[in-house]
């Protein structure tokens, strides 16, 4: 219940436009999913996964590969800032290394 809160905070303060897009991030137990996202044309601009990948290691190291692949596609649909919406996960950890490995791909957040 506080997790569905704190998204929902999170989100009332968040709104992806067409010059900055929001980049949502879902973490589950064994998968990492990027998003980025056009609040006000409601379309999927980029997206990146390991569902359906044979990635191995720890799941730090599937988040920063997701990072840098999120950030390569933001630039083929040519964005070049975001919002980072956390949604209801803490800043730190896996969060954090997919966050770290997108800026250093060039994405601005």
């Amino acid at each position: 219940m506080k997790a569905e809160y704190r998204a929902n905070r999170t989100r009332a303060k968040i709104h992806g436009t067409s010059e900055r897009p929001r980049l949502t991030v879902h973490i589950s137990n064994m998968h990492v999913t990027a998003q980025v996202i056009d609040d006000d044309k409601k379309v999927t601009l980029a997206y990146a996964t390991t569902i359906g990948k044979k990635t191995s290691g720890t799941m730090t190291e599937k988040a920063a590969t997701i990072g840098k692949e999120i950030a390569d596609k933001a630039k083929k649909a040519k964005i070049k800032s975001v919002v980072f919406d956390r949604g209801s996960r803490l800043y730190a950890g896996r969060l954090s290394a997919l966050a770290e490995a997108a800026r250093k791909e060039g994405l601005e957040f």
